[in-house]
């Protein structure tokens, strides 16, 4: 009898929970479970009760309570955000392993396994949820969101898009929820827990629909979606993981009672940002951090006030002013152990014995400031303290200046606590070797801006639209930045008129210099016949000079700008009084980009590089300038008011040659050739090489293939030297970190170098090769003197090893351009490790070309394009067409 009554009861129970019944198949309550608080309904009195009458909503507390394991019962919002972060990658993966399970599901409505958002164990790894937490693997649970919209009759559960499982879910499982059908407005009283918002819609589904197997259904749509989704929810997760984890990690950045609005920065919270970023490896993270940072000082400024967050970004940056203003710091080793002496009340030659030890000077400062008994606890640094003494320092010249340095700095250093005397002796170095490269604090100021315009607007945003909002944001921060790099005006922009009016306030304007575009190699006239193939193109000399911007302002101002943003109108005096020669009258304002080149005015010749090299850099009077230079423009950036950047090469060069006039040895257009067959280019590139040039560019000339791309290395633009044609592709520009004595006819001078490239994002020099061949002794004399100041004992803390063993190492300060035959791996250099294969990528038979005075070691090639560089090779070697070059790269 007993039995007969269990089984009416479960028939009875069939008919009201309809589908959700078989979940008692899968899920059993264990024995162990204690019975929930009066305000949590466990599951197995959802599986029991009738369907429950209207009520007033819950809390959003309420909703957010799970059936858990006893251990799981304390876990707060914030540990379910860490374990949404931390395990973004794994959903997909693991969402795919569950539903290829050979376990057979139980026969649901198809609308319910077109919206994962409601199946936990198929959808979402049950760990990364915020509305879900682990359970055992061998007792898995499902809860169901139980609401207001469910007392409908037999009606099947809707699904639950609520804001807080959207954002747990991995970008692949969202885009799913699309294909189902358009939804309804839920009932008012309907509330479910999110992260900062409520739930707005939740599907109904129709009986029609209810009829279909969703198992079917489900294993047809994974096997469509799952390879062309997986791609995006990858790129979405990131910008997703990177937001999420920028909230979580405000408080880990703000020091203890944080700071009052309108009050200034503290430089403690700056360097608990600097150490905390210095502490990971992971990009994602080391972005976040800094995007928490960011967006507290934002929320923390006065009101029409963009110095805070102008001062601390420049610090992130570690400069003082924009590149062209030339405000740089670089304090010499003597000076800073002095300091530190000063400061500490410890001897010179205890600082330098701890400096050999560790390698690592503003590590040395920490350690000694920290050892130091005081009798009281100084004045907290700011932000605006710091920064001004910094700019101080930087600018004080004369007599006793390096006396005034050395008091500004110990002063400075005698007021540190905890980190900051670490990270302000590596600020007055010129590195602070944190692994954080501009472009990523260009991207977390875009995202700090844009959370801090989530945190303002009146209506709450979904996470795919603050996902869409990230990218957008940072597309847009970076495109304004590379036309116009200056923070001074770019951020006080930014505060006032948000992401969006940005763009329209900040424009290529004369007078700030715009990241120059770059041009990637090509080793063929094959090569670039079939990049251009049916398409318009244009052939120009490559110069062998240095890339010179030149700018007239509306009041006649002329200035001269290197490709770094370096002011070289002192450097130039005569090219400043040659321009106002070859401008039409018309010609009120504009941007020009071309090539000065030493030219010889008594027989009409060009003159290579090493010669103009050899003209001063500093206090430059006209007429003691024996090297002559002529101008060589190629394109128009700016005029009269007007940005070209958007107009197609033709036109650009059109009016180029429309508002500007030849004169002989001081001004001419670089010489160019729109042939289109092989022969034509042949005959092309060896003009050029016979008339004293390094080769040819080639160029897109019209569709906005051809608009000019600041701060890009583009495929629409190629560069084919007279050594490509021979070796393996480009020359390298690489930075000399250590020497080898020389023997014989060496004996007295390094025979041999340690080179590297720099990987801006990490902050590092990654060692490549030893150089030994192509110097003369003239040569190898000048390089000992150049170098034998830069001497070290140990390798600095950001040069990457390897296996590599000179003899002497140096600060990385000189760029030299190289030539190899070849690139091979190899397991003692470090450079691209991880890019190709485990082991790093090195040189073969290199060749030195010449010193580049106009690179800093920053500009150094880096390990993308060195990598680049090995598997076109490889795919040469294979007798296959090198894909290598098929899109483009930038400093972004």
């Amino acid at each position: 009898m007993f039995a007969l009554r269990l089984s009416l009861l479960t028939r009875s129970s069939r008919v009201v929970m309809g589908r959700q019944q078989t979940l008692g198949k899968f899920f059993a309550m264990p024995s162990s479970t204690k019975a929930p608080p009066p305000q949590q309904a466990s599951l197995q009195e959802m599986w029991k009760k009738e369907p429950p009458k209207p009520v007033a909503s819950k809390s959003d507390s309420d909703a957010m309570e799970v059936d858990a394991p006893e251990e799981q019962k304390g876990t707060t919002l914030s540990a379910y955000i860490e374990c949404v972060v931390s395990s973004v990658p794994v959903q997909v993966a693991e969402s795919s392993k569950r539903e290829a399970s050979p376990v057979p599901p139980p026969a649901e409505s198809s609308k319910r396994k077109q919206s994962p958002v409601s199946e936990t164990p198929e959808s979402v790894e049950p760990k990364a949820s915020t509305a879900r937490v682990a359970v055992s693997p061998k007792a898995k649970k499902r809860r169901i969101i139980e609401s207001d919209d469910e007392t409908e009759a037999n009606a099947p559960p809707t699904s639950s898009p609520d804001l807080a499982a959207t954002s747990s879910l991995p970008t692949k499982i969202r885009k799913k929820r699309s294909a189902s059908p358009p939804p309804k407005a839920p009932s008012p009283k309907r509330k479910a827990k999110a992260v900062s918002t409520t739930t707005k819609n939740a599907g109904i589904e129709s009986e029609s629909e209810a009829e279909m197997s969703s198992s079917e259904k489900g294993e047809e749509e994974v096997e469509m979606e799952e390879e062309d989704e997986e791609e995006v929810a990858t790129d979405k997760a990131s910008t997703t993981k990177t937001a999420q984890v920028a909230l979580l990690k405000r408080d880990d950045v703000d020091i203890e009672g944080g700071w009052k609005v309108g009050a200034p920065v503290p430089y403690a919270a700056l360097a608990k940002t600097f150490s905390l970023i210095e502490a990971t490896t992971k990009r994602l993270e080391k972005n976040a951090i800094l995007t928490s940072f960011l967006s507290l000082v934002i929320q923390r400024s006065a009101k029409n006030d963009p110095t805070s967050l102008l001062q601390a970004v420049y610090l992130c940056i570690n400069r003082l002013s924009p590149d062209y203003v030339g405000i740089e710091l670089g304090i010499g080793e003597s000076i800073l152990v002095k300091a530190i002496g000063e400061s500490t009340g410890r001897s010179v030659a205890l600082i330098k014995a701890d400096l050999k030890k560790e390698g690592d000077l503003g590590l040395v400062a920490m350690n000694s400031k920290n050892n130091q008994k005081t009798l009281f606890k100084p004045k907290p640094l700011t932000v605006p303290y710091v920064f001004s003494n910094l700019r101080e320092i930087a600018l004080t010249s004369g007599n006793a200046s390096q006396a005034k340095k050395v008091s500004i700095i110990t002063k400075l250093l005698a007021a540190c606590q905890d980190f900051e005397a670490k990270y302000i002796v590596r600020s007055l170095e010129g590195k602070l070797r944190i692994g954080n490269a501009e472009r990523s604090v260009l991207v977390a100021l875009a995202q700090a801006a844009v959370l801090a315009e989530r945190e303002r607007s009146p209506k709450k945003w979904s996470q795919d639209q603050l996902v869409a909002r990230l990218e957008e944001g940072t597309n847009i921060m970076r495109s304004v930045y590379s036309e116009l790099p200056t923070y001074d005006q770019v951020i006080p922009a930014l505060l006032e008129f948000g992401i969006d009016g940005v763009r329209e306030k900040c424009k290529l304007t004369p007078g700030v210099p715009l990241k120059p575009m770059l041009a990637k190699p090509t080793k063929a006239i094959g090569e670039v016949l079939d990049r251009f193939e049916n398409k318009r193109f244009t052939c120009e000399y490559k110069y062998d000079g240095e890339r010179a911007q030149v700018h007239k302002l509306e009041d006649g101002t002329v200035a001269v700008f290197s490709r770094n943003s370096e002011d070289m109108s002192k450097k130039y005096p005569d090219l400043v009084d040659q321009l106002p020669k070859c401008i039409k009258e018309s010609t009120k304002s504009f941007v020009l980009d071309s090539e000065a080149v030493a030219f010889d005015r008594s027989n009409g010749k060009l003159m290579p590089f090493q010669e103009l090299s050899r003209r001063k850099r500093k206090d430059v009077k006209v007429e003691d300038i024996t090297v002559k230079v002529c101008l060589f423009a190629f394109d128009l950036l700016y005029l009269n008011g007007e940005s070209l950047l958007q107009l197609p090469l033709s036109r650009r060069r059109e009016l180029l040659r429309e508002h500007f006039t030849v004169v002989p040895g001081e001004f001419d257009f670089a010489k160019s050739s729109d042939g289109e067959t092989t022969d034509e280019i042949q005959g092309f590139l060896e003009e050029s090489v016979k008339d004293g040039c390094e080769g040819l560019m080639v160029k897109m000339l019209d569709t906005d293939a051809s608009f000019y791309e600041p701060s890009r290395r583009s495929v629409n633009w190629l560069k084919l030297k007279k050594d490509y044609l021979a070796g393996v592709g480009d020359s390298l520009d690489l930075v000399v970190v250590g020497g080898y004595y020389g023997k014989g006819k060496r004996t007295n001078v390094y025979g041999a170098f340690l080179l590297a490239c720099y990987d801006s994002d990490s902050e590092e020099f990654q060692t490549i090769c030893k150089i030994g061949t192509g110097f003369s002794e003239e040569m190898l004399q000048t390089h000992y003197d150049t170098l034998k100041p830069l001497e070290v004992a140990k390798p600095r803390g950001d040069i990457k090893v390897g296996g590599a063993k000179p003899d002497i190492w140096f600060e990385p300060k000189v760029v030299w351009e190289v030539l190899t035959a070849d690139l091979s791996l190899s397991p003692i250099y470090t450079a691209a490790q991880g890019l190709v294969e485990d082991r790093g990528i090195s040189l073969r038979f290199p060749r030195f070309l010449r010193i580049r005075d106009d690179k800093n070691v920053d500009d150094a090639t880096g390990p993308e394009q060195i990598a680049e560089m090995y598997e076109r090779q490889a795919l040469a070697t294979k007798g296959k067409k090198g894909k290598g070059g098929d899109g483009d790269d930038g400093f972004w």
